[in-house]
């Protein structure tokens, strides 16, 4: 594993039980502030293996990035079961759950 996937991990491992990040906010926070891919290929890769806390990190507006075949609706089940709300159109307030100290 690189410095920066390790990085990475522990930007997400960082986001609490009813909060949300995005991409970018991790990315930035690994010391990659254009790396928000990263972030997605690390999520995809290593969430099992590393316990990630995945259902956490939306996008940056506040939707939810996975369609639901893809693991959108459980995203959202699993959110909502910390107290997250989120919009039927899939949308997450950023200002009331985001969390930018990672």
């Amino acid at each position: 594993m690189t410095d920066a996937t390790a990085r990475v991990i522990q930007a997400i491992l960082a986001v609490p039980k009813g909060k949300v990040s995005c991409y970018r906010d991790i990315a930035r926070v690994a010391g990659m502030p254009n790396g928000a891919r990263q972030v997605v290929r690390v999520l995809h890769s290593m969430s099992e293996k590393h316990n990630l806390p995945w259902h956490r990190i939306i996008r940056a507006d506040g939707l939810i990035a996975l369609a639901d075949f893809q693991g959108g609706d459980l995203q959202v089940q699993l959110l909502q079961a910390e107290g997250v709300e989120v919009s039927k159109t899939g949308r997450v307030d950023m200002k009331k759950y985001g969390y930018r100290e990672v």
